[in-house]
């Protein structure tokens, strides 16, 4: 469900936020003199480059130039051949050790990064903290898993609160050892213990009678000398050596600064074995006095003792020091704990940001060890770059990471994020330094960043023979074209350059807005429109949004560019529109109230257009109006799913979770949350509590999703089905009953029940959810009536503004010819979709043309690498007898999903068959 790259945000990529004369080079990429005075200021003071109908009283911001167009650079690694890297760490995975297995995890959480997948990065996280031994690895791990959550933002949770399961909660993290079961395992923090034995005897060992005693000053403290004595070898030796100790029935302690409280506390834990009974000052006496008394055992009890206490920011930053200079490592590890769950408001305290960044605790945090202390860092400095911080404090955090780090992948991380944060101070020496280190690690893309620095110096025509050099290197990729297109001479380079780069890779944004921006400055006003259009259909981002609001302020169109600042505003709240500088009647308009009535009959119309955006603009504007109405955040929700903006879609059911005005409400919103988390189970106890509160469409709706995501039996189905028509009895409005008597239908069809699933349809239509077209297509291709089938699809695709996924859906009820006439057109309109490449694929096989069907693959492959492609392009492999290229498909495939069981299937086969060709040569010789 997740889609949302984390780290696109670190530069800024607002139209706004643009390049200014002070730092642009001294020469422009065509070789002509930069102006002195700002080019945004010299776009506006000549009107003639632009038409006429674009006055400057509609732009007072200012309008993108060409010349200060350029894309940001991905602060994640990227690998040459991704296939390649995948398979590798599957590999490497497969065969580590116990102690190795949770880097290697994190490290493929570091090489997935650029995917944007959250879920899947999510996994990674938890395969990690699921094999960490050490304590301070798995409090630094829990604490990532929680932060990637987002929990946070949640009002009325605290940072050191259990969520209930085992794999985040903080007890667990200070606990030793690993539990490879823990991901699905609930925590039992909460729940009391039972006193398994009785009062006296718990403290039956204080009966037994003291033979000597230990004296501070005057007071005094009776003990049993062989129960001190089991407590270490120094006690041993001292009351039963050769020491005058051994012999006396008493002992002088006042020299060795501890109190007789502490004394007397000592005794108690020789006879009991418990910590618990004592102040937390006297348990600190007892930690010192058993480090210098190599107390193994009460050093561990005292330490787990102190942990326990620390649950808040003002005891770990005093207790912090004391962990410090003692080298405590579990009373280090619980004051982190509460450092890294308080994140990222943390990262804003000078007093923790003093411990992370100060030389005398780089020192003092030693004795963790580089891994721990690598993963700690590594952490600290992405939280920092998701904060867009490029302080001082920041580049510290970068080069800890790099200093803690060991292995190749771990340096280059930490040197090419580095570079990336001195490349936005403008320190563009430093930030080359760095990137070519980074890139003399094997990370290729930070040539990337060294060509971009030599450009911000002046010296272009270096950055394009650095481009053209790895062009000509390694196999191209959509970013090296990209990249190469800033250092062109001539704008017929440019977008050749550009149009390759598009090809090699659609999912770059820039070549798009860069196209769009020049048409505009070339007064071809439509084709700048259908050049941002085609990208927002496909890849739905704050900046394309605020581009082409940009473009419809120019032509006059206020209502359009209103309502695409309204979805830039859901997808980023905090997005600074136009830089700032937005017009007053602009700010008027937003802040306007509407009618409820006209808000409805817009989200209608909108809805049944299948317009996504323009829902989100209403939804947003009604919400302005009304802010309590939490069921059109989970509206908003459904939205961003479906435009794969998973971020916004949770933030959106977090501030429904925090407005809910209800325990039944927030339950509802608890489950989404739960079930994003892959926590089905949990989600369905959520709903039925919610129902069994107060019986809601959104409860009864959340019970049948999580239902059905359960995979039941076809017998089974039919429960899905009856909550269902439980959720469409509660009040509602249309667009809800809509989409209910849509996912009606489609639990019908699996029941075999095509009748009832065409009525269900047919009733969603009435009420204006067009998409049930689809599902009554369907029904009827069920129904053998394949022409009916292809009719029902066609008329979605005229009703529909998004038509991507229409002519994908009809491709299957269409002839051969007229399918791959649909789904070119699918790819037109949508490149990321990957199910026409392998239908294509497919195509070319059946006519004996591999090699082509390959590369149909392998374009797809090349920019978003899914399970399925991967699988296909393995098959085709095994087909035409390349075993090992099959292999490292099946490889990377189940990097993705390691219980893939038909690429398992695949990989065993492949395996045995190479080895059976092996052996038989091997018989030859």
């Amino acid at each position: 469900m997740r889609n949302l790259k984390l780290f696109e945000r670190f530069k800024s990529t607002q139209i706004h936020a643009f390049t200014s004369s002070q730092d642009s080079p001294s020469t422009s990429t065509n070789g002509r003199s930069s102006s002195s005075s700002s080019p945004r200021m010299n776009f506006l003071r000549h009107p003639k480059s632009t038409s006429k109908s674009f006055s400057r009283s509609l732009l007072p911001h200012g309008f993108p130039t060409t010349d200060l167009l350029e894309p940001p650079l991905d602060s994640n690694l990227k690998p040459i051949d991704l296939v390649e890297s995948l398979s590798n760490l599957y590999r490497r995975i497969e065969s580590s050790s116990e102690s190795e297995t949770s880097m290697l995890y994190l490290e493929q959480y570091t090489v997935l990064r650029s995917l944007g997948d959250a879920k899947l990065l999510r996994r990674c996280l938890l395969n990690a903290r699921r094999h960490a031994v050490d304590v301070p690895c798995k409090v630094v791990l829990s604490a990532w898993l929680r932060f990637e959550r987002r929990e946070h933002e949640l009002v009325g949770v605290e940072s050191m609160d259990c969520n209930g399961f085992a794999i985040e909660c903080p007890k667990s993290s200070l606990s030793r050892g690993c539990d490879l079961n823990l991901v699905n395992e609930h925590c039992k923090c909460c729940e009391e213990e039972e006193i398994k034995v009785s009062i006296a005897d718990e403290f039956s060992g204080l009966d037994e009678e003291s033979d000597f005693t230990f004296c501070v000053g005057l007071e005094k403290a009776k003990c049993v000398r062989s129960r001190i004595a089991s407590l270490s070898r120094p006690f041993e030796a001292m009351l039963y050596g050769s020491f005058i100790e051994s012999r006396a029935s008493e002992i002088d302690f006042s020299e060795n600064g501890i109190s007789v409280e502490a004394m007397v506390a000592l005794n108690i834990y020789s006879r009991l074995k418990r910590v618990d009974l004592f102040r937390v000052e006297t348990v600190f006496e007892l930690l010192g006095l058993a480090t210098k008394f190599c107390c193994d055992d009460l050093k561990s009890a005292c330490e787990s003792r102190l942990a326990s206490s620390i649950t808040d920011l003002d005891k770990a930053l005093t207790f912090v020091d004391y962990a410090l200079e003692e080298r405590a490592e579990l009373l280090l590890s619980a004051c982190l704990q509460v450092f890294l769950r308080e994140l990222p408001q943390s990262l804003h305290s000078s007093k923790v940001m003093r411990l992370f960044c100060s030389s005398e605790a780089k020192e003092g945090l030693s004795f963790l060890g580089s891994e721990c202390l690598f993963t700690l860092y590594y952490f600290l400095s992405q939280v920092g770059m998701e904060e867009r911080l490029a302080t001082e404090a920041m580049l510290v955090l970068l080069e800890r990471t790099r200093e803690f780090a060991r292995a190749n992948w771990q340096k280059a991380v930490a040197l090419h994020q580095m570079g990336c944060v001195l490349f936005e101070r403008k320190d563009y020496k430093a930030a080359q330094f760095h990137f070519r280190l980074a890139s003399s690690l094997g990370h290729v893309y930070s040539l990337a960043g060294v060509s971009r620095t030599e450009y911000k110096q002046g010296k272009t025509y270096s950055a394009y023979k650095l481009m053209n050099y790895l062009i000509s290197k390694h196999k191209p990729r959509g970013w090296m074209y990209q990249e190469r297109s800033l250092y062109n001479v001539g704008d017929d380079e440019k977008l050749k350059d550009l149009a390759t780069a598009t090809e090699l890779d659609p999912t770059q944004t820039f070549p798009y807005k860069y196209r769009a921006v020049m048409k505009f400055e070339r007064k071809q006003v439509k084709e700048a429109f259908e050049e941002v259009d085609r990208l927002i259909q496909f890849k739905l981002t704050p900046d394309c949004l605020e581009l082409r609001a940009w473009l419809f302020l120019a032509v006059g169109d206020k209502e359009s560019c209103l309502r695409d600042i309204r979805a830039v505003l859901t997808l980023e709240p905090k997005y600074v529109v136009f830089g700032g500088r937005m017009r007053n009647d602009l700010v008027e308009a937003l802040t306007a109230q509407c009618s409820e009535v006209d808000c409805w009959v817009k989200l209608y119309d909108r809805w049944s257009a299948v317009d996504d955006v323009g829902s989100l603009g209403v939804v947003h504007q009604m919400l302005q109006n009304d802010p309590s109405k939490n069921f059109l955040r989970f509206r908003q929700s459904l939205l961003l799913l479906r435009l794969n903006c998973q971020g916004a879609a949770m933030r959106c059911l977090r501030m429904a979770w925090n407005l809910a005005a209800s325990e039944a409400e927030r339950l509802v919103y608890e489950g989404w949350l739960l079930y994003d988390m892959s926590y089905v189970d949990e989600a369905l106890t959520k709903a039925e509590k919610a129902i069994s509160i107060q019986r809601s469409f959104e409860a009864f709706f959340l019970k049948a999703y999580v239902l059905a995501e359960k995979n039941l039996d076809p017998d089974e189905s039919s429960c899905v089905a009856q909550v269902l028509e439980e959720a469409l009895k509660c009040p509602s409005d249309g667009l809800r009953k809509g989409q209910a008597l849509n996912n009606l239908g489609s639990i019908y069809i699996d029941c075999s029940m095509l009748d009832q699933a065409e009525t269900a349809y047919k009733n969603a239509l009435e009420i204006q959810h067009t998409r049930a077209h689809q599902g009554l297509a369907r029904v009827y291709f069920l129904k053998n009536q394949r022409k009916e089938a292809c009719e029902e699809m066609t008329k979605l695709i005229n009703k529909a503004f998004s038509k991507a996924a229409a002519y994908e859906k009809r491709s299957e009820y269409c002839e051969r010819e007229k399918a791959k006439e649909d789904l070119d057109m699918a790819t037109t309109l949508d490149p990321l979709r990957t199910y026409p490449y392998r239908y294509r694929a497919a195509v070319l096989m059946d006519d004996q043309r591999e090699t082509e069907a390959v590369e149909e693959l392998s374009k797809a492959i090349a920019f978003r690498p899914e399970l399925q492609t991967l699988h296909l392009r393995a098959a085709f492999h095994e087909a035409t007898g390349k075993l090992s290229l099959a292999a490292q498909d099946c490889e990377a495939a189940l990097c993705l999903d390691p219980n893939h069981t038909e690429t398992l299937h695949l990989y065993s086969r492949s395996k045995d068959q190479a080895s059976s060709i092996d052996n038989t040569i091997v018989g030859l010789d």
